[in-house]
């Protein structure tokens, strides 16, 4: 099965959007799995091993933590930009954190994570350091901002992934 099949969740979350992009119809259900399936293939080539999931749960309390921390930046960034902050006194800046996470699938999900949360980019990760280049739109304090990246979220991939 994972022959043909290398990464079935893959194939399936790609024929569900397949599906949610086009229309449901026979002809469409047959492409979008053909696509999917050769895409998963081509998945398997380029990936030397599927990531080993430790802990569900670890994953799911930071799909939480994620989603409300996007929510609360937004308000937070939107607030920013329409009042003005703190009445010029708001920087940007770079931060560089130091990073436990050496395992390519769960720094590729904080780095999404960083990306997504509004007022924040990764910008560069270093492999031999250990360390990444964080921009941050309202810099106030960096020890807070490495502080947060490891206790809030590099502390759940590590628990999640092996």
């Amino acid at each position: 099965m994972t022959r043909v099949l290398p990464h079935p969740l893959i194939t399936a979350a790609l024929v569900l959007m397949w599906l949610l992009l086009t229309r449901f119809s026979l002809g469409h259900l047959l492409l979008g799995s053909v696509i999917a399936v050769l895409a998963g293939l081509a998945l398997g080539r380029i990936e030397s091993q599927a990531p080993r999931i430790r802990s569900w749960s670890a994953l799911f309390r930071l799909l939480g933590r994620v989603a409300l921390d996007i929510v609360r930046s937004n308000a937070a960034v939107a607030w920013l930009i329409l009042t003005g902050g703190r009445r010029g006194t708001r920087r940007s800046g770079f931060v560089l954190v130091p990073l436990r996470l050496r395992d390519p699938v769960p720094l590729a999900l904080l780095a999404i994570i960083l990306t997504a949360t509004p007022g924040t980019a990764w910008l560069e990760h270093d492999s031999e350091a250990g360390t990444l280049l964080l921009h941050v739109f309202d810099l106030i304090d960096e020890e807070e901002w490495s502080v947060l990246i490891r206790d809030r979220y590099e502390t759940l991939l590590l628990e999640a992934f092996a």
